[in-house]
């Protein structure tokens, strides 16, 4: 059924072809108007017409393979209600001609739709802000990372530029204070105190005792007679015997 059946279909109920035409225009126009504009048609039973949106994303071309940006767009969608479904699917039986298939529309529906749009649109505005507010948010932080791993870089360096005049310092004092305790201890030897006689004495006794064992001892090495060398075996030379024949 198209656009001229329908208004056929309908000129006897409105009591002529023109009539009927004009209605399908008005009504139509009208649901067109609607949906452009950003407000959702709801025809109760028979289902609602809305505008949905598409973000802007990347696709790729199914020939050449290339990757595509697709721009943001809206498209018309239609949502069936649940009358119609019943209807189609079979749960609930079609009525005769003479009755309307479509539910009537309660009482006050009409005052209570504009209220409903005006909160869908501010609720979009906001989950647009929220968004466009996450996105900020993600920049700031990526910025802060970027900020933080250049410090964390730039730190080592300093620190590293810090401790190398602190490292040539330290061998510099070391040197320094090796040159100067050498002095000090042949100084220090020189001006130590000499020994008491008796001390003096009792070192030399004891050295020489130790040298008295170092003789004795090389004396005893002599006086013991050699050891006797014995001489190496001879391999036995093995004699094979021929049998005569």
């Amino acid at each position: 059924m198209n656009k001229a059946h329908l208004i056929e279909a309908i000129a006897d109920k409105l009591g002529g072809r023109q009539q009927a035409a004009e209605a399908v225009e008005a009504v139509l126009d009208t649901i067109v108007r609607a949906v452009v504009a950003g407000e959702r048609v709801s025809v109760t039973g028979f289902g609602s017409f809305e505008r949905t949106e598409r973000a802007a994303h990347w696709a790729r071309n199914p020939h050449t393979g290339e990757r595509i940006r697709v721009k943001k767009a809206h498209r018309p969608h239609f949502k069936p209600g649940q009358g119609f479904k019943d209807l189609v699917t079979g749960a609930k039986k079609l009525p005769s001609d003479g009755e309307s298939a479509i539910q009537k529309a309660p009482k006050g529906s009409r005052q209570a739709a504009a209220p409903k749009a005006a909160a869908r649109k501010t609720a979009g505005k906001k989950a647009a802000g929220k968004k466009a507010a996450g996105k900020k948010a993600a920049a700031t932080r990526a910025a802060n990372k970027a900020t933080a791993r250049t410090a964390t870089t730039e730190a080592p360096a300093n620190t590293a530029a810090q401790k190398a005049p602190a490292r040539t310092a330290a061998v510099k004092t070391s040197v320094s204070t090796a040159t100067t305790q050498a002095p000090a201890s042949a100084a220090a030897e020189q001006t130590a105190p000499s020994l008491s006689p008796e001390r003096e004495e009792a070192r030399k006794a004891a050295r020489a005792a130790a040298e008295e064992k170092k003789r004795q001892a090389a004396a005893a090495l002599k006086e013991m007679p050699p050891t006797k060398k014995t001489a190496a075996k001879k391999p036995v030379k093995k004699t094979t015997r021929t049998r005569s024949a």
